[in-house]
């Protein structure tokens, strides 16, 4: 018995031995070229970062030094645009005051969570010269603590940033800049900030960005929906008096009949007084505003009727033609670009408003024909009746239940590692909503112990590869905007990282179209069951979950689809930020037709070159927003202020704008409202090759080289 426990006892051992020189074999072969090349390339990712460093990193002010400044500059936002704008700035002998809202620097790499990292490589993320990266993909900690504090530090900014400060007003000195009639002046302006306490500044740098406070949106079934339902009735009715107040006295505009073919226009108001408004004129017997532009942007003679665009949120002014036929296409171009409706889609008023103005048919289906436009939808009574038959499980009254609450935790996305985070071991998350901070909530919930995950998706987004090759080339599409060889890009990212899960792929939204994301892990979570992905329309949360309105692939947001209820432990709200308010600056620097993300440059006020607004003006973009380009835009800014030849006119930057949208009219979301990185680079390029003036300039802009602080 001893002898049969001692031979069993060595077994193990013997088959160590064994196995030992097949494992030795395996080190030799795989393991250890493996670790090698991954060490051979990490040493050469340094020493390339540190080549980077010695030929552009533009060296601090020397300490004890006192500076002739050049000009002022004030920066507002401490986010990582503002500290590297300072940094570039302080460097090249400029005085600088950076305004800060909160008592730290960081801007939203402070707020997200430890694991949010980069989503491209870091190579890709040089927010300053003097950056070096520890990884290809570093994440919360090392941006905000190794590097945009170690150049906050390193450049002396703390004694230039005034924490807690919000900024609430940038007014002009009286008298500076260009008169107010004037299209050719490009004198400096001088500017103040808030009361003027830290004096006039020669230009100001807006950097905060494009994501501004967490965008926790209030859902039917969330607790206390109830008390901002009646929140929101409470406004709308106030908001209606106020109308009808306004009309008694004359000074309403919300009902502007326009001469010729009586088509009306809309002012900027609460969407549900809009709505009202455009039923009323319905019923009146008002002309449905067909040939509003033509879809393809091609003046017709019928398009010459159509000239003055109203407000962006309803319809159009249609006047007799009083410009030239350039004028006439841009301005259709413009109306398109701000989303004006389509023709046959004035009467965008919902389902309960429609319902006494259409035929309700024997299914429920609503059947409605205005002239040639033919459109089916379902009512919102259909819609309950059709929740019913297909779930089984509420009846049609489930939908205004104000009992029904969701009982668990409710998070945004931006706090899965806060102090008082829900726990998310064995829980079931289910996560509303699709783009970056939905993938990094799965990632983050699943590496938390997650049983599973459900993302909730109302529209597709790209998802590509963290690869550094793949992505410089996909950035470096030069048209910023769908082509018809766009289908190959496509075609091979869906070979390359959607394989398994191709239903995935956006069938509505080309890939120039639309932010990607960027990511490795998440599909392979949904290809191992870990995640689901479902595509649908969230309708509300319920005490056990969330219903959805699931659709196919080849399906558009709102359209008909099954209702389901999924359960959930946690809900996450991955429903991003809201964007971040620029109010106090002048309302004049921002004409009709210029505003965000229509700028000189898609950064410089149209009104002023003294404003720029470096990461706060762009809206979609394949490339990164943390590059080289935060201290070139900083030294063209430099560059006007130093030389007045070099200063563009307001009607220069204008047509810059509109030579854009010319180029780019049609493309989706408008002519600068997705670009990418070549896009971006070629602007910087025609701006020195289109003005000679500028040549002298060209490597002070682009490499930072000449301009040294001068010293008294």
């Amino acid at each position: 018995m001893k002898a049969a426990i001692s031979v069993q006892a060595t077994l193990p051992s013997l088959q160590t031995v064994a196995l030992l020189p097949f494992t030795v074999f395996t080190f030799l072969m795989f393991e250890l070229p493996k670790t090698l090349f991954v060490a051979a390339l990490d040493t050469f990712y340094v020493f390339l970062q540190h080549v980077i460093v010695f030929a552009f990193k533009p060296p601090p002010p020397e300490s004890g030094k006192s500076v002739k400044y050049r000009g002022r500059i004030a920066v507002v936002g401490a986010g990582l645009t503002g500290i590297s704008s300072a940094a570039h700035a302080v460097a090249h002998g400029f005085d600088v005051v950076i305004y800060e809202k909160d008592d730290h620097v960081g801007g939203i790499w402070a707020s997200v969570n430890r694991t949010s990292g980069l989503q491209l490589n870091s190579l890709l993320y040089r927010f300053h010269p003097s950056v070096i990266w520890k990884r290809g993909f570093p994440q919360r900690d090392e941006i905000l603590g190794a590097e945009i504090h170690r150049i906050h530090d390193e450049y002396a900014l703390d004694q230039r940033t005034r924490f807690n400060t919000p900024v609430t007003s940038i007014k002009r000195k009286e008298g500076s800049g260009k008169p107010s009639n004037s299209e050719s002046d490009t004198a400096s302006s001088k500017w103040i900030v808030n009361d003027g306490e830290d004096g006039e500044f020669d230009a100001v740098i807006v950097t905060v960005g494009t994501c501004g406070e967490p965008n926790m949106v209030q859902m039917k079934g969330m607790p206390g929906w109830k008390d901002e339902k009646k929140r929101k009735q409470e406004k709308e009715a106030k908001e209606k008096q106020d109308e009808e107040r306004k009309d008694r006295e004359g000074k309403a505009q919300d009902r502007q009949v326009a001469d010729l073919d009586g088509v009306w226009e809309t002012p900027k108001e609460d969407p549900k007084a809009v709505e009202r408004d455009q039923v009323e004129k319905k019923e009146q017997g008002f002309p449905d505003p067909h040939e509003a532009y033509v879809a393809d942007d091609k003046p017709t003679q019928d398009d010459s009727n159509y000239h003055k665009s109203g407000h962006s949120n309803g319809v159009w002014d249609k006047h007799k033609p009083s410009v030239n036929a350039w004028d006439l296409q841009r301005e259709q171009v413009n109306k398109k670009d701000q989303g004006f409706p389509k023709p046959g889609e004035a009467y965008d008023v919902g389902e309960d408003t429609q319902e006494p103005v259409e035929k309700v048919m024997e299914e429920g289906v609503h059947e409605q024909v205005r002239g040639d436009h033919h459109t089916r939808h379902h009512s919102k009574k259909a819609r309950k009746h059709h929740h019913s038959e297909i779930n089984g499980k509420h009846s049609a009254e489930d939908d205004d239940n104000d009992d029904d609450v969701f009982k668990g935790p409710i998070i945004h996305s931006s706090g899965l590692d806060h102090d008082d985070a829900p726990e998310f071991r064995d829980k079931i998350i289910v996560v509303i909503g699709s783009g970056a901070s939905a993938v990094e909530a799965v990632e983050t919930a699943l590496a938390k112990g997650a049983k599973k995950c459900v993302v909730l998706a109302r529209q597709d987004k790209w998802i590509i590869p963290r690869n550094i090759i793949v992505d410089t080339l996909v950035s470096s599409q030069p048209f910023g905007r769908e082509m018809p060889l766009s289908f190959v890009w496509e075609r091979f990212i869906t070979w390359y990282n959607y394989r398994g899960v191709e239903d995935l792929v956006p069938k509505h939204l080309g890939l120039f179209e639309g932010t990607p994301v960027v990511n490795d892990e998440f599909l392979k979570h949904v290809r191992a069951g870990k995640c689901d992905y479902v595509r649908g329309d969230t309708e509300r949360l319920t005490s056990r979950g969330v219903r959805v309105n699931v659709r196919q692939r080849d399906s558009k947001p709102g359209d008909e689809g099954q209702i389901k209820e999924f359960d959930a432990d946690v809900v996450v709200m991955a429903t991003g930020f809201s964007k971040p308010k620029i109010d106090f600056l002048p309302d004049d620097l921002f004409p009709e037709g210029y505003e965000r993300p229509n700028l000189y440059l898609q950064n410089f006020a149209t009104e002023d070159w003294s404003i720029l607004m470096t990461n706060s003006s762009y809206m979609n973009a394949i490339g990164t927003v943390g590059h080289f380009h935060i201290g070139i835009y900083a030294r063209i800014l430099m560059t006007f202020l130093m030389d007045k030849d070099a200063r563009p006119m307001p009607k220069d930057m204008k047509l810059w704008v509109d030579v854009i949208r010319f180029v780019k009219r049609g493309a989706k979301g408008g002519a600068l409202g997705f670009f990418t990185y070549m896009e971006l680079t070629i602007w910087l390029l025609l701006f020195h090759l289109f003005r000679f003036d500028r040549v002298k300039w060209l490597f002070f802009i682009m490499q930072g080289w000449g301009v040294r602080p001068q010293y008294a």
